[in-house]
């Protein structure tokens, strides 16, 4: 997993890493990379989550834009470093003792992914929040786009008259 041993007390944390790794592959068209030794999932070239199991805990970066705010509030959660945080990501670090929240890292895994592919991947998934292969989640059907109904044609506007002077009477 990384290019450095995890030590034995964060070995508990193994389990947790591998079950995200794995969800984060489930998206349509995802592979796998290791830059800097850490595994990183990305769509289309482009990395949507990157994780880390080392000594300090396990920590994963994902880009959040519109629940950063509130992930920024929990005690685990910090903006991601590298001048990431400014675009919304978020990352989140885990001790030997803590236990990672699975179901919220699961919906972050998902607007992460979604924030990240293109959009003909994402009209692919259906609801927002269901893993991939959830019950219940459907491709999207495509709704046709509204015909355009051409420009009428403008007529010019009609001219004024010009404004008539008005000549004081002698009485």
């Amino acid at each position: 997993m990384t290019m450095t041993p995890v030590p034995p007390e964060m070995k508990r944390l193994e389990p947790f890493v591998q079950a995200l790794r794995e969800a984060a592959r489930a998206y349509p068209e995802t592979t796998e990379d290791f830059p800097w030794g850490h595994p990183t999932v990305k769509v289309k070239g482009k990395a949507f989550v990157f994780f880390s199991l080392s000594g300090e805990g396990l920590s994963l970066s994902v880009k959040l834009p519109h629940s950063n705010g509130a992930a920024l509030m929990l005690p685990f959660a910090q903006p991601t470093g590298y001048g990431l945080g400014k675009s919304g990501w978020v990352s989140a670090s885990f001790g030997a003792k803590d236990t990672p929240p699975m179901e919220l890292l699961r919906r972050w895994l998902d607007e992460s992914y979604r924030a990240v592919a293109p959009k003909k991947l994402v009209a692919q998934l259906g609801a927002a929040g269901a893993p991939p292969g959830a019950p219940g989640r459907a491709p999207s059907k495509k709704t046709p786009a509204a015909k355009k109904t051409p420009a009428t044609k403008k007529t010019p506007a009609a001219k004024k008259a010009p404004a008539t002077k008005k000549v004081a009477r002698k009485s």
